[in-house]
């Protein structure tokens, strides 16, 4: 088992022990803020510190919008809050459903179906709501590029407000607002809120200008919480206060639906973006990909506990459903990419697999491979569509964009996009995108790499540590968990958990003896090594409660061994 580059972070001394003194922190925790780009006293304060949300008005055309719902409320015009299939578009459309039906106004959700309608606004779902009554469209996390259905909708007498973070189009859409903070003109002082977060942002807004409702806008965070960490948005800036909040509010299980769903995920601790992300998320998102998107949002907005079992457990089975077709789509993935020498970007389709899962097996052929990668089920019409996944660095977007005279449509985001294609046009564009990532992989070390945020003394790993690490929570995407490499460590023991989890014990010199836990890595022998080599451990330290005791315990990320000197 070959042993990923470690890259350590550039951190300067003299800065990491300035900053040590001055906040009274250790040196590790020091280095931990310095990765971050925490380089002054004030700037790690507002890091640790609960964050003043920046003012919801800065975001641009959020004016227009919550004078439009004003209006629409006032007359009773009825509101379709129109989102993506994803756990974002939930999360978002469910927090708009919430307030604004709180505040008494006529509302109603709608999500396309994956298979049969796509990604975003499509025709047959604009004539139908201006049928049923529709005056005012929202969206949620789609609508940027939505050029021609939106004419449509002004044509058919909906006005269209667009909430989307998706990446922009010189040309904006014909809608009344379209509040993107990747906007080029977009003067908010942070770009990286999802469409939960910006339907978060509305409702704020809302309440600023014409006051408040009967739903708290605390309350919401929960979902906004759920939308941060499924869209892997970066944890930085109100982001960070939003999860905290809201991981609060999804461990007391204050919502009726998240209750069910933590009880059919068997979720009994405090939720963490972890609990979010392999629990909750794939749960949630199984509705999109398998059923009907509307599930999600029912759960998420339901106020019976019967309803919200009921529909609890039918996402459980979804998801089992779904894990079982990920499994042979992979399986029939891998036998294509293993027959030959790996390209430099890997492009897959077939007429067997199932679009709702091929977003799954692109991520994990990502994280296997370490290519930027397209999986395409193709139906029975010949259409394409299918999802991609990129790399650190090469911006998948732009990838697609170089090729968009070959696709039907695509759009998405630099490490993550969707793409429509003509089967007859799939090998000029799998050519194609293959070369520009070989273009772009000549420059770049095309292997995966291992961010170490700084190196550490095992005695330095101490209840103090974990503490101050603890300030800096929540992690994920853009505020990574802390990673520690310590170097020329003794295994005291060694053997192999479970199925395939590689137990230590690891000391360094006279420190004391850590017990270490490497998920997946098997056996020393694996990795080349036995009990007798010095090894470095890159880890994450965490506090492991077992039968009543709380011990410090290292979840190694990546072992080798040491260099000689």
């Amino acid at each position: 088992m070959k042993s990923k580059l470690w890259v350590f972070r550039d951190i300067d001394p003299a800065q990491r022990a300035a900053l040590s003194q001055a906040l009274s922190i250790s040196s590790a925790t020091a280095a931990l803020l310095l990765a971050r780009g925490v380089t002054t006293r004030d700037q790690a304060t507002a890091w640790m510190s609960p964050l003043r949300p920046h003012d919801p008005f800065l975001i641009p055309d959020i004016e227009f919008a919550v004078d439009r719902l004003h209006q629409a409320m006032s007359r009773q015009e009825r509101i379709c809050f129109y989102g993506d299939y994803d756990v974002d578009g939930m999360s978002a459309t469910s927090i708009y459903l919430s307030y604004f039906r709180g505040l008494g106004a006529k509302v109603c959700p709608y999500l396309p179906h994956r298979i049969h309608e796509g990604y975003g606004l499509n025709e047959g779902a604009i004539r139908k709501l201006a049928v049923e009554g529709v005056t005012l469209l929202v969206t949620s996390d789609c609508g940027t590029t939505s050029h021609r259905e939106i004419v449509l909708a002004n044509q058919l007498g909906l006005d269209v407000i667009v909430t989307d973070h998706h990446q922009t189009d010189d040309q904006l859409p014909p809608a009344l607002a379209v509040m993107n903070p990747h906007r080029r003109d977009a003067q908010y002082p942070f770009r990286g809120l999802c469409s939960g977060g910006l339907a978060y942002k509305v409702a704020s807004a809302y309440q600023e200008k014409y006051g408040p409702g009967t739903v708290p806008l605390d309350s919401l965070l929960d979902l906004v919480a759920l939308s941060t960490i499924a869209d892997l948005v970066p944890l930085q800036d109100e982001n960070r206060a939003f999860v905290r909040e809201g991981l609060t509010q999804l461990s007391l299980g204050t919502r009726c639906g998240i209750r069910a769903l933590k009880q059919v995920a068997g979720v009994t601790r405090s939720c963490t973006a972890e609990t979010i992300a392999f629990k909750l998320a794939p749960r949630l998102n199984a509705a999109g990909r398998l059923d009907d998107a509307i599930k999600g949002v029912q759960l998420l907005t339901t106020e019976s506990h019967s309803e919200a079992m009921r529909l609890a457990e039918h996402l459980e089975q979804l998801n089992r459903t779904r894990q079982h077709l990920e499994a042979k789509i992979m399986e029939e993935a891998l036998l294509q990419v293993e027959a030959g020498d790996v390209p430099s970007a890997i492009v897959l389709a077939s007429r067997r697999w199932h679009l709702g899962v091929v977003g799954v097996v692109a991520a994990r052929l990502v994280d296997r491979f370490h290519r930027p990668t397209i999986v395409i089920a193709i139906n029975e019409q010949g259409i394409g569509r299918g999802s991609a996944r990129g790399i650190p660095g090469f911006n998948l977007y732009e990838g697609l964009a170089s090729c968009r005279d070959l696709l039907v449509s695509f759009g998405g985001h630099p490490s993550a996009a969707g793409v429509t294609i003509s089967e007859d046009r799939l090998p000029e564009f799998a050519e194609r995108f293959t070369a520009l990532a070989g273009v772009w992989a000549q420059a770049t070390p095309n292997v995966p790499t291992l961010h170490v945020d700084s190196e550490v003394r095992l005695d330095e790993v101490t209840l103090r540590l974990l503490q101050e690490i603890e300030t800096l929570h929540p992690f994920g995407a853009g505020n990574p968990e802390p990673m520690f490499a310590g170097k020329r460590l003794e295994i005291m023991n060694a053997r192999v958990v479970g199925v395939k989890h590689l137990k230590l014990t690891l000391r360094q010199g006279h420190s004391l003896a850590f017990d270490s836990i490497g998920f997946g890595m098997k056996s020393l022998e694996e990795h080349g090594l036995t009990l007798r080599t010095p090894v470095d451990v890159a880890f994450t330290p965490e506090l492991n409660q077992w039968n009543g005791h709380d011990r410090i315990q290292l979840r190694i990320r990546d072992i080798r061994p040491t260099a000689i000197e």
